[in-house]
């Protein structure tokens, strides 16, 4: 004990705990400390868990563990080398120092040994046998813990017991054995608890469940190793784990997996099951078939045999199958970053199986005599370490290198390249145990050789390269992917052109012979143009040389060699058809001898060379033969095959059925007919005549220095006329498509019956046919209703008879699933308690009444017109009946009222006598009713019976005692008013006797004895005795008796009405009848997490930004109705919100819920389960429980407790379907450093207890090598789950998270890119056949959840020829109320994912997956390489990549209307550039990929159309729209210079040109998003209306939307094109946060100038050239419409980002950006200082892509700089000093005037460096001397050749590009620049223009700005409105805002 009172001894009250990065709050000193721990010390964390639960209980038993814990990790790391070992222990030490006196006072015992020991026995006792025999889930993880404890104890115990050197009691030992037995068995689970005592809990009381278990568990005739300790409950994984090495954890999330795969899909496809439970067959063999088709299909391709060998004793084959099944699980769930390998992995199962097959036939090794052995043998953890790891190192290797080689994919093996070595024979070269020194594994000789010291033993062979493809950066593969196409539009344009040029130019001289003879020279183009392809193959391909087979290089160079050998056949044997040739024929012939003409021979030629063509146009007409060809692996047929394309594991037999081809077939014949038409009349043939004139003209008078005087046919005039016509015809098609896809997409969507329901008026009137629907749709049938028809003909009957009894379920079914979403609405806050009210349908089906009840909603102030109409129709009686008949909802409200009424009166009245008045009155009545001539009573008197029974139902809402007085007199009254005023007919008089008791007779009794009536003690009960039921009754009828004015608002919130409609409307669509919940599809929902936002905390929500706004305030005033209902929902005011935490928690919720957030997501997640937690009680509740209702099963706590109640089977049935993973990837190191956002979710999993979480944990392991100063680092992929708190006991637990499983991964699992490796490392632990991947931005809906039954039954159903491998769902984009651009974007992205979406799956059947909530295939994808691709950059959208192999592999992907997922988008500026400029990147990545380039190959031609014009198609067209622009303006520029546009000026092609006008009218119709807009009117107009969409369209010009399509057209442009030029593409994350800040001058400037506002400048000097010199017709509209449209562009191009900027134009924030900028602009750069600090660093970073360019990138570079230099070579010649001087001369004078002004400031630079110091007065002089000498140069020009005005701003003009020129040029050779010493000036002269960009662009800025209106009128622009005014008006209020509680007391 002596050391521990030595502790004790020197006690500094230091630094409480470790608080290392601590942002928690005060939670507490104890509850989170045992998490905040160093990585190397994981294992004494439990330690710490225990001595914090066991603190409040005994504190010294908690000092002693944490003593342990101390002395432990002194032992882990006795050296503290770990990462915050050394604070961690000193904390630690400190606090037991701390601790020890107060604890030693505490203690009961005599000694520490003792107090340990009696606690032990104590808690044994107390946690441990007292939970023994339970069944319930949540006792179960109790029990768990307790054992774990326990053990914990112990080892303190025994350590305790050494330190004082005591005997440990035999009892203790004895217990002690008895816990360390259990805790083996009671392991944390994750669903399927497989331990022998729970196999009473109800999941697995599934038959078919025990079934799967008892099938895996039969081991019998399995060669057990020798040395091996069997345990009980052996199974066949544990066999497989023990010959070959698996990890314990990956052997038991395997077991969990294959069972209940096995179990979901027995129980689906076979469910009557006998008593005993037998795996069927029939189940075994359909999760074979799925699991190993792809390894069947790559042996097929190897033309190897499968090592799936069945036994022939048919008793063994069970076990065979699932010995296969559970291998091949186990190498996939091990494999890690080699689950992207699909291939690879078919090659190491292809030899575990052949070992495995040769174990269980006792094969006999030929090399050792013994029986076969694994090669890898089984001891631990083999098969990480001897398999995955070395092709894991592999992949780390190129990864490491790409990382170098940062645009070079051609120097690194990705993914894909690794994969496919397995694609070719030569991969068995590996062998089996694979060779270390194979050509797999070999490196590349290194440039860079920087690991000279460990790397040496890698073997040096020969580098592979790269495998079948190589992706080189070049626009080229736009042309070489899509040949087919490229050539098809080139041929038609040249039969165009050649057309329009001869004869009479109209379409029909093509049948004029000469004519036609030049339309047949198209083939002549044909044949370069496949030359021209053959030639890209042969050198894109020339690194991939060494991994092809001799066959495919032969077949390359055929290509080119057949190819070359057309283009010389076709043109000698055409120049031989022509009698007298022209031009071109005439010089083959004068080469080849003049014969005599013979045509026939290049019509035999043009016939062999179209041969292979008409073959393959027959094939595409029988699209099942091309198929069955592709796919087939006969020699002969791969030999056929050989010349049409390289064969290929993928992208084989992908075509449609004939329907599908003759649908998009027809599609596109339509397009291209339109196309061609509108081309020809309207851009080639206007072009014709003019061209021919401008041809004829010569021109002597240059006004430059023309180079070329003798050029024929001013060709350079003609170039300039036709270049921008071509561009757009190669672009337009891109308008055509959006045209025809807007016209179908519509159709098709209106087929679909979208927006048949889309307002509140249209879901009443269809309000009856809703429970009919939903019965249809999202009830089970049961199997004796006959099946339904299609369409809904089986809604109830209008007319409202006694609904049969079978019906009264239907209706509880449709109550109970109503009254879900609209109590989720409440939840959500989107109603309020009263609209919850009206909107409710009664849960306790009242069975009293016969009739259906309808939401008050429907029927609120039917009542009281009713009545007042009755009041009023003393005369009009049989109208009367018309008028309430002919309102259904008003007949039913009465017909409804008068039960009730009827039931609660005889339900109150209990004295014998009044009985009998009751009885005799509502007998009179029901017999009118009968006779149907209750009118002809007195209704004047109604109201007043009316007015009493509001009073009474009033009475009882209340329902009090001391009102029973009241209660009496109104009955008294309601009676009378009945007998006296309505029912005079009916003979009171016989009434009256009847009450008393017959004696008529006796004269009349006197009136005061009648009064008695209901004044009797037992007369009337009340108060009422209070159920619910009785409670919703009697709040219905009050609210069907008091709302006067109409419900025709409710709901009022319009996210409430759009969800109500949209799920109303989708009932009514065509969709899979739903299954029973556990006959269904089971799912899983994977959304990987990086480090976003879990919850607002609530600084983030109050912490106002610069202008006063905090996020909390934002949300107030965006969503004013939902706070209100907030604030009632948790029943306070907004001051109170702050008083306790509970409400700060729900404040929280509220906010985050309404961001973009992981706790969104994750709770629109857990709908799913809520929804089949609610299916699953309706399919199982007997009738009685469904009259009760589902409300009624959650509120009976002692239901949920016995193991058979229907709760824990509902529970059980959710758990078997469904699992929710959430992949947050660096969760353990957030928890570790004490991160709030560990916290978080860990919170989220304590809510959803179903929640699942897997992360990527690095552990430090303390190294065993102690001449190592660093330690390893070690992965894990760990799932846990919430450890759920005591339910009953009083004691605080702790929120802790449990390990369920921690499989140990090779290495770091990032290498590509982030968000598919993390859904890689989480993918093993989902469950079920489909999976759903969601992002964490998305949100779903209670109503949606319900539709997902239906919608995996998708999965089941053929869709032309192929079953589903995805399905895509609609999106909801909820982020567009936050401002303007959040609504064009999400207008924008909503109509691309339905309308677009819609068209691409069907017809055109080319729908990828873009994206997040399509749902998977998950054993088609898991087979076949995951749900997304991860090589760096080349996958950048990574998301596309899925839906292209999944195509690519015979997938087919869907698209499904009638169910949609919330999804947020971003919703600023700089945001939303960021997003597309991703997008852009990855279009441009896309490009270069070899997905891409198959599919454009392997479609046939019309599908590759589509497949083009969706995908990068869209990117390039948009590329061209910019050039057209350019290309336009050099051309007029060269005109204008050259002086030809004068020459010319008569001419009409030069006047007027309407071919140039159209194709300019073309461009900015896409400039403008006219394309994005058509899609989207058409979207709105479907689901909402045309007039709204009208509407829309309109304010959406008001708000600027073309503003903000031309900007982001420059964005799309500008990252599309540098990446496929430079590369450097990379992801961007774009935040999630709410844009109401105010974004910086100088951010603006980082983040656009290149990409915008250089461009912007550009264009408008060639415009502002073109003002001055231009001479060509000013008047023309069209014209001036065309330059109005590209000053619009240059405008919106400098303008745009100020003019969206919140707050861009007040005074205050412009004076704070340009000291901002100022500073930014003349910070020196260097190491370390951040782009954001400094110009210099960002222009450094801003040229980064040029370092890795590669030397075709810089020559490309290079060349397009060179415009820059026409600018001065024009204008020289227009100066007035050069007076018509047109010699060479003054263009060189011009160069020697710029060299001297560079010398000048070059000299000042250096001048400045040298001599400012010494020689200050003299350096002075000089600067005088030069800008004296400068003005006087200007003066003599002035004075002497007349230099005007003019001429000095022509110089500007002229020399300001030259010096733009000069940079680019300077900073592409980097390299040379910097060893020549001129980078320095280089620099000043870059910061230069960038000064001079600047001004300009903020000058204009900040004149707007003093004005004040133009700020008010950006902020109405840019926001809501109703955040406009709030923030209007807070200003004013608070000055800059002093308290919280002045903020909304507007």
């Amino acid at each position: 004990m002596s050391s521990r009172g030595e502790l004790s001894q020197r006690n500094p009250q230091l630094q409480r705990r470790l608080t290392r990065t601590q942002t928690m709050g005060n939670i507490g000193d104890s509850i989170f400390d045992s998490e905040v721990i160093p990585s190397s010390l994981v294992e004494i964390a439990p330690i710490l868990r225990v001595a914090n639960e066991v603190e409040s209980s005994n504190p010294r038993v908690a000092y002693l563990c944490r003593f342990y814990a101390f002395e432990k990790a002194h032992r882990l790391d006795p050296n503290s080398s770990g990462r915050g070992v050394r604070q961690f222990k000193t904390a630690l030490l400190q606090r037991l120092e701390r601790e020890n006196d107060p604890t030693l006072m505490g203690r009961v015992k005599k000694s520490d040994a003792r107090e340990m020991q009696s606690f032990y026995q104590h808690y044994y006792k107390k946690y441990i046998q007292a939970l023994q025999n339970v069944s319930d889930k949540v006792d179960r993880a109790q029990l768990t813990k307790a054992y774990q404890t326990a053990n914990v104890l112990f080892e303190v115990l025994k350590a305790v017991n050494q330190t004082q050197s005591v005997e440990v009691d035999r009892e203790i030992l004895e217990t002690h054995d008895k816990v360390t037995e259990k805790t083996e068995i009671y392991v944390p689970y994750n669903i399927l608890p497989l331990d022998p005592d729970s196999a009473n809990q109800a999941i697995m009381k599934y038959p078919e469940i025990q079934a799967a278990v008892y099938a895996l568990r039969n081991t019998r005739g399995l060669p057990w190793p020798k040395d091996y300790k069997k345990k009980k409950d052996e199974d066949i994984l544990d066999w497989l784990q023990a010959m070959f090495g698996f990890q314990k954890d990956n052997v038991a999330n395997q077991r969990e997996h294959l069972i209940l795969l096995l179990a979901n899909i027995h129980i689906r496809q076979f469910p009557n099951l006998d008593q005993q439970p037998k795996l069927d067959q029939r189940a075994l063999d359909e999760v074979m078939k799925r699991l190993f088709k792809n390894y069947k299909n790559w042996c097929k391709y190897l033309g190897r045999d499968s090592s799936l060998w069945l036994p022939t004793i048919q008793q063994e084959v069970q076990q065979r199958k699932l010995l296969y099944m559970g291998l091949y699980l186990l190498i996939w769930g091990e494999a890690a970053n080699l689950r992207f390998m699909p291939e690879c992995l078919c090659y190491i199962y292809h030899h575990m199986a052949f070992e495995l097959y040769g174990m269980l036939a006792g094969n006999v090794s030929p090399m050792t005599g013994e029986n076969v052995k694994p090669a890898y043998g089984g001891e631990d953890e083999a098969f990480l370490k001897k398999v995955v790891t070395p092709i894991y190192e592999v992949i780390a290797r190129e990864a490491e290198r790409s990382k170098r080689e940062k645009s070079k994919h051609s120097h690194w093996r990705n993914y894909d390249d690794l994969n496919e070595y397995f694609w070719s024979v030569d991969c068995f070269h590996l062998g089996w145990p694979m060779r270390a020194d194979a050509d797999f594994f070999c490196k590349p000789v290194d440039r860079f050789q920087d690991d000279i010291n460990g790397e040496t033993k890698l073997p040096k062979g020969q580098w592979m390269g790269k495998v079948n493809f190589v992706e080189i950066r070049s626009f080229w593969h736009i042309f070489r992917s899509f040949d087919r196409m490229w050539s098809f539009f080139i041929l038609c344009l040249q039969a165009m052109v050649i057309v329009a040029w001869n004869g009479s130019g109209q379409p029909t001289a093509i049948f004029d012979g000469d004519v036609f003879k030049k339309v047949l020279s198209v083939f002549i183009t044909a044949a370069i143009l496949k030359l021209g392809q053959a030639i890209l193959d042969f050198i894109f391909s020339w690194k991939a040389r060494r991994s092809m087979s001799r066959h495919v290089q032969l077949r390359y160079l055929l290509k080119v060699v057949s190819a070359a050998a057309w283009v010389v056949i076709l043109p000698v044997t055409y120049a031989y058809t022509w009698e007298n040739p022209p031009g071109f024929a005439q010089t083959i012939k004068s080469w080849l001898g003049n014969g005599s003409s013979s045509p026939s021979l290049f019509i035999l030629a043009v016939v062999i060379y179209l041969s292979p063509n008409m073959l393959a146009g027959l094939l595409f007409l029988f699209p099942f033969v091309r198929r069955f060809l592709e796919s087939s692996n006969y020699k002969i047929v791969v030999l056929m095959m050989w010349w049409s394309q390289p064969r290929l594991y993928v992208g084989r037999g992908m075509h449609e059925s004939m329907l599908s081809l003759f649908k998009y077939t027809s599609f596109w014949l339509l397009l291209l007919i339109t196309k061609l038409a509108f081309s020809f009349y309207i851009e080639i043939k206007p072009l014709v005549g003019p061209t021919k004139s401008i041809m004829e003209v010569h021109i002597s008078t240059y006004q430059w220095h023309e180079f070329f005087p003798q050029a024929k046919n001013n060709i350079g005039v003609v170039i300039a006329l036709w270049a921008p016509v071509i561009l757009v015809y190669f672009m337009d098609s891109q308008i055509w498509y959006a045209i025809f896809s807007t016209l179908f997409g519509g159709v098709y969507g209106a087929f679909r019956r979208l927006g048949e329901i889309r307002t509140l008026g249209m879901l009443r009137s269809r309000f009856q046919s809703l429970p009919g629907a939903f019965n249809a749709c999202l009830i089970p049938v049961e199997k004796s209703e006959a099946a339904r028809k299609k369409g809904l003909k089986a809604t109830f009957s209008r007319k409202f008879d006694v609904i049969p009894s079978s019906k009264e379920k239907t209706a509880a079914r449709f109550a109970q699933l109503w009254n879900k979403i609209i109590s989720s609405f409440r939840e959500e806050d989107l109603i309020s308690n009263r609209e919850m009210d009206l909107l409710l349908v009664p849960y306790w089906a009242d069975r009293d009444l016969e009739l259906m009840q309808w939401p008050p909603f429907l029927l609120a102030s039917k009542i009281p017109i009713a009545v007042d109409m009755a009041k009023d129709s003393s005369d009009k009686k049989s109208e009367l009946k018309k008028r309430i008949k002919s309102d259904n909802y008003m007949y039913s409200a009465v017909c409804e009222c008068y039960a009730s009424f009827r039931n609660i009166v005889k339900f109150l009245v209990r004295g014998q006598s009044e009985r009998k008045v009751i009885e005799f009155i509502f007998s009179k009545v029901d017999k009118h009713i009968e006779d149907d001539d209750l009118l002809s009573e007195n209704l004047s008197a109604l109201p007043s019976l009316y007015d009493l029974f509001v009073k009474l139902v009033k009475y009882l809402l209340e329902n009090k005692q001391e009102d029973r007085d009241e209660v009496v007199i109104l009955f008294q009254d309601m009676l009378e008013v009945v007998i006296r005023d309505i029912m005079m007919e009916d003979h009171p008089s016989e009434l009256l006797d009847s009450i008393n008791g017959g004696s008529g007779y006796e004269g009349m009794v006197p009136l005061d004895q009648q009064y008695q009536l209901f004044a009797s003690a037992g007369a009337i009960m009340f108060p009422a005795p209070e159920s619910e039921a009785w409670k919703e009754k009697i709040k219905r009828l009050y609210l069907l008796l008091t709302v006067k004015e109409s419900a025709m608002d409710v709901p009022s919130n319009l996210e409430a009405r759009r969800r109500m409609s949209f799920f109303a409307n989708s009932l009514f669509m065509d969709m899979p009848t739903s299954p029973k919940v556990r006959n269904m599809l089971s799912f899983s929902v994977l959304t990987p997490y990086y480090k976003e936002e879990v919850l607002f905390s609530l600084p983030e929500l109050e912490v106002p930004n610069e202008d006063g706004v905090s996020i909390l305030f934002y949300l107030q005033k965006i969503f004013p109705d939902e706070w209100n209902n907030f604030l009632e929902r948790v029943n306070c005011s907004e001051e109170e919100l702050r008083g306790s935490e509970e409400l700060e928690e729900q404040l929280r919720l509220w906010a985050s819920y309404r961001g973009q957030t992981l706790t969104r997501t994750v709770r629109g997640m857990m709908y799913y389960r809520k929804a089949l937690e609610l299916q699953a009680f309706l399919d199982m509740a007997e009738d009685d429980d469904l009259m009760e209702g589902y409300k009624a099963i959650e509120l009976n706590e002692d239901q949920m407790k016995g193991e058979r109640s229907l709760w824990t089977q509902c529970q059980a049935v959710a758990d078997m379907k469904f699992t929710y993973v959430v992949s947050c990837q660096i969760y353990g190191i957030q928890k570790r450093s004490g991160d709030s956002r560990a916290q978080d979710v860990l919170r989220l999993m304590t809510t959803y207890p179903s929640l699942r979480v897997a992360y990527i944990d690095e552990v430090e392991e303390p190294n065993k090598d102690r001449s190592k100063k660093v330690n390893d680092k070690v992965y894990y992929s760990t799932l846990v789950k919430a450890a759920l708190p005591k339910s009953n006991s009083s004691e605080p637990g702790q929120n802790l998270d449990q390990t369920i499983y921690r499989i140990k991964l090779p290495g770091p699992a990032i290498l590509g890119e982030g968000k598919p490796e993390n859904q890689n490392h989480a993918i093993i632990f989902t469950r079920g056949e489909g999976l759903q991947t969601i992002d964490m931005n998305q949100d779903n809906y209670m109503e949606e959840a319900l539709k997902m039954r239906n919608l995996l039954q998708e999965f089941l159903k053929k869709h032309d020829v192929r079953y589903p491998s995805i399905l895509g769902l609609r999106e909801h984009i909820f982020t567009g109320s936050v401002s303007s651009l959040a609504w064009f974007m999400s207008n924008q992205e909503t109509s691309f994912v339905t309308i677009g979406q819609r068209l691409l799956a069907n017809p055109l059947k080319v729908r990828f997956h873009y994206g997040h909530p399509d749902i998977f295939d998950r054993l088609f994808h898991l087979t076949r390489g995951g749900v997304s691709k991860a090589s760096k950059n080349i996958n950048l959208s990574e998301d596309i990549f899925a839906g292209f192999n999944s195509t690519l592999r015979e997938g087919n992907v869907t698209h499904h209307e009638y169910i949609q997922v919330g999804k947020g988008r971003d919703v600023g500026l700089n945001q939303i550039s960021l997003f597309e400029a991703k997008i852009g990147n990855g279009n441009g990545e896309q490009t270069l990929s070899r997905d891409l380039y198959r599919l454009g190959h392997r479609f046939d031609f019309f599908r590759m159309l589509s497949c083009y014009f969706t995908t990068i198609g869209f990117y390039f067209s948009t590329l061209v729209t910019v050039l057209t622009v350019y290309v336009f303006l050099y051309g007029r520029l060269y005109l204008v210079l050259s002086g030809l546009e004068k020459g010319l000026l008569m001419q009409p092609a030069i006047r007027e040109n309407k071919s140039v006008e159209v194709a300019l009218a073309s461009q900015s119709f896409v400039q403008i998003g006219f394309l994005m807009a058509l899609p989207m009117m058409m979207e709105i107009g479907l689901e909402r209306g045309f007039r709204t969409a009208l509407s829309e369209f309109i304010l959406m010009q008001l708000q600027l939307a073309p503003v903000f399509f031309t900007f982001s057209l420059g964005t799309k442009t500008h990252y599309y094109g540098r990446t496929l030029l430079h590369g450097g593409a990379k992801y961007r994350p774009t935040g999630r946060g709410f844009v109401v800040f105010h974004a910086k001058f100088a951010d603006n400037y980082r983040l656009y100038s290149r990409s915008h506002f250089v461009k912007g400048l550009e264009l408008m000097l060639l415009l502002i050239i073109y003002q001055i010199f231009g001479q060509s017709y000013r008047g023309a509209v069209a014209y001036i419409l065309i330059i109005v449209s590209m000053w619009f562009m240059v405008g919106t191009w400098l303008f745009a980002p100020f003019l969206f900027n919140p707050s861009g134009f007040e005074w205050q924030k412009i004076v704070d950006d340009w000291m901002d900028w100022n500073k930014w602009i003349s910070n020196r750069g260097g190491i370390g200082v951040p782009p954001e600090k400094s110009w210099e660093s960002w222009w450094e970073e801003e040229q980064d892509h040029l370092r890795h360019s590669g030397k075709r990138g810089i020559a490309a570079e290079i060349l397009l700089s060179l415009r820059f230099f026409i600018y001065q070579y024009g204008l020289v010649y227009h100066l007035n000093l050069t007076k018509n001087n047109q010699s060479v001369l003054v263009y060189g004078i011009s160069w020697l005037v710029i060299f001297m002004i560079l010398f000048v400031l070059k000299t000042i630079s250096v001048g400045r460096r040298k001599f400012s110091a010494n020689f200050q007065l003299v350096f002075r002089l000089v600067k005088g001397l030069i800008f004296i000498t400068f003005v006087s140069i200007l003066a003599i020009l002035i004075a002497l050749p007349h230099m005007t005005m003019q001429d000095i701003v022509v110089c500007v003009l002229a020399f300001m590009p030259t010096g733009w020129g000069l940079l680019l040029i300077a900073q592409a050779c980097k390299p040379v620049v910097h060893k020549a010493g001129f980078w320095g000036s280089v620099k000043t002269l870059a910061r230069g223009y960038e000064i001079v960009m600047g001004l300009f662009l903020f000058t204009p800025v900040a004149f707007l700005a003093w004005f004040p209106f133009v700020s008010e009128f950006q902020t109405r622009m840019l926001f809501n409105q109703a955040f406009s005014r709030g923030l209007q008006i807070s200003r004013i209020l608070g000055g800059h805002r002093k308290g919280r509680s002045s903020r909304n007391k507007e």
